[in-house]
């Protein structure tokens, strides 16, 4: 394996990141938009919202099996082109059965394209032997702010979202089919393999379940920033509303920011401090947010809680890649399910308890759930090494 083929794998790699941020940036930021379009209605409006990433999980689970045939570089390979046709397809119909299968499919593409994406992070920075996970999702979240950016663009000209999703999709269509060709270490996997930690060879869920319980309580948070901090702002600590679409927009930027230098940390320091750092400090954004007696010091909460989370996703799908190294690809494809689990609960359950109790009381249930992952720190790895817990490797090694 030559250094040159490692470095396109993970250049390409990087870019389908990038282009998955702003594929989805491009169509959350604009629901209202949608919701015009196809005349849904408010009380129709979650049923659509929950039933992307229900059928997003759904295919995660598939992809398993997928993969184990034809290996993550050719699921990726289809799967992208598909997540982007579905968004134009969104922007082009104008009846409510033509929303329902765009965004179906919508679904049921992104959740074989998130799978398929780790996997193959995973085992490239198997092959790297350091962490490089971190630098993935950080061009995951450039390509949030760009496609958020995008988004605001063609609201602010008052574009139809066909003609605001077009150029895009025109654009990053080709580029990722051409980007596909480079995918490193998309090789199928063996029927059965003994990793000697799973039972008869599979992956054991009693030892994949406290990483799941730390990618839920990771997206309860993230989805309780996503949802709420603009209404958080506004209703409750009483910005204008020009004000409080800026706690989203900083959040991102710190995110980015987090993963952009927490591969450094996790060379320096490994992979359980790292996710215990970023546990303590996303809970003492949301401390800060509760207690926050006005809008700016609200958005400082907002901030730092893109610091603290930032870590946490992308050491999560590592660590399941280095719990079951002989069949990572199974143990990332159950872990990225409770990606969506927790995209589900959160936002309900702030809403929930915010009406029945206080917004502020809200803030503190994923700030306690999110400090629970202080106390799973040890299942990312004990020992302070740059791929956390002392599976370094030659920068030489085929993992396919």
């Amino acid at each position: 394996m030559t250094d040159a083929r490692l470095r396109r794998g993970r250049g390409s790699l990087a870019f389908s990141f990038f282009v998955q941020g702003v594929t989805f940036a491009l169509l959350v930021t604009r629901i209202p938009a949608i919701q015009d379009r196809y005349g849904i209605s408010d009380g129709l409006l979650p049923l659509f919202l929950a039933a992307v990433p229900i059928l997003a999980g759904v295919s995660s689970v598939a992809t398993e099996k997928v993969v184990a045939r034809v290996g993550p570089g050719v699921v990726l390979r289809w799967a992208q082109p598909l997540v982007l046709l579905a968004l134009l397809a969104v922007g082009a119909g104008d009846q409510l059965w033509q929303a329902a299968v765009a965004l179906g499919v919508f679904g049921l593409a992104v959740g074989a394209l998130d799978a398929s994406m780790n996997m193959l992070g995973v085992s490239l920075q198997r092959a790297y032997g350091r962490s490089i996970m971190l630098g993935f999702h950080a061009a995951y979240s450039l390509g949030g702010i760009a496609g958020a950016s995008l988004a605001w663009a063609g609201a602010h000209w008052d574009l139809p979202l066909f003609v605001s999703y077009l150029p895009v999709v025109a654009v990053l269509l080709p580029a990722a089919f051409v980007g596909g060709r480079w995918y490193f270490g998309g090789a199928v996997a063996p029927a059965a393999v003994d990793i000697g930690k799973g039972e008869g060879g599979g992956v054991a869920f009693k030892l994949l379940l406290p990483l799941c319980l730390v990618m839920t309580f990771a997206y309860i948070g993230d989805s309780t920033v996503s949802n709420w901090s603009a209404k958080y702002l506004q209703d409750v600590l009483g910005s204008s509303e020009e004000l409080a679409t800026v706690p989203y927009n900083a959040y991102m930027v710190t995110t980015l920011l987090g993963r952009a230098v927490g591969d450094f940390g996790v060379r320096r320091l490994g992979a359980a401090a790292v996710v215990r750092g970023g546990a303590v400090l996303a809970a003492l954004g949301f401390a800060v947010v509760a207690v926050a007696p006005g809008a700016w010091v609200g958005m400082v909460g907002f901030t730092v809680l893109g610091l603290g989370l930032s870590v946490i996703v992308p050491q999560t799908f590592a660590a399941a890649g280095r719990l079951f190294p002989g069949a990572s690809d199974a143990a990332v494809a159950r872990l990225n399910v409770f990606n969506y689990v927790g995209f589900l609960i959160g936002s309900p359950l702030v809403g929930a308890l915010g009406d029945a109790w206080s917004y502020r009381g809200a803030m503190l249930v994923p700030m306690v759930l999110v400090l629970v992952t202080v106390v799973y720190a040890t299942s990312f790895g004990s020992r302070a090494a740059r791929y956390g817990g002392g599976h370094e490797r030659p920068r030489t090694v085929d993992v396919g």
